[in-house]
């Protein structure tokens, strides 16, 4: 009962991320392409697209992160537990614990950053005017996401079932 509610929360999650994800980079494209034809093809410019280019790019990049985790795409070096196979669930745990202090350091300072940016009525974006916090609210939102799905993740790890794959042979019979 409870891993079928952890992964439909952890499908949820990862399509609200996916959509996400997906809109940001749509929206930078086709703002980015926009703005090229018209400069090639006519006088005009224009002036905000830079702006929605970068932002969108910001939030695609941090969001990215949490996704990243979900799909167990992080970087990593895996020499060590290639060599002495030993060492994989240990080092795994500490990469586990490093993403969750990472996202934990996201969230205080993130949480921080917001705050301050919030409270000052001149914190803007230079063209469009969006107050700025709506972006550094990204960062603690990141962390709490990359805490989520690395709970989620080492949960799978110390279970030993990985993406519903004993689930599946489970209802089939086969178990």
């Amino acid at each position: 009962m409870n891993r079928k509610i952890l992964e439909k929360f952890d499908r949820l999650l990862g399509g609200v991320e996916d959509w996400a994800l997906f809109l940001s980079v749509i929206l930078a494209l086709l703002v980015a392409l926009t703005n090229v034809a018209l400069r090639k093809l006519t006088p005009v410019s224009l002036y905000w697209s830079d702006e929605v280019v970068r932002k969108a790019i910001f939030f695609s990049a941090f969001i990215g992160c949490s996704a990243a985790v979900r799909r167990r795409a992080l970087i990593r070096i895996d020499a060590m537990p290639q060599m002495l196979p030993v060492l994989k669930k240990p080092l795994t745990l500490l990469n586990h614990l490093a993403v969750l202090v990472f996202a934990g350091i996201m969230i205080r300072l993130g949480w921080k950053f917001t705050l301050v940016a919030f409270r000052d009525p001149f914190a803007r974006t230079s063209t469009l005017q969006i107050p700025e916090w709506w972006f550094y609210a990204v960062l603690p939102t990141m962390g709490a996401l990359l805490v989520v799905h690395t709970l989620l993740v080492m949960i799978e790890d110390w279970t030993g079932r990985r993406d519903g794959a004993d689930d599946t042979a489970a209802d089939q019979g086969q178990a």
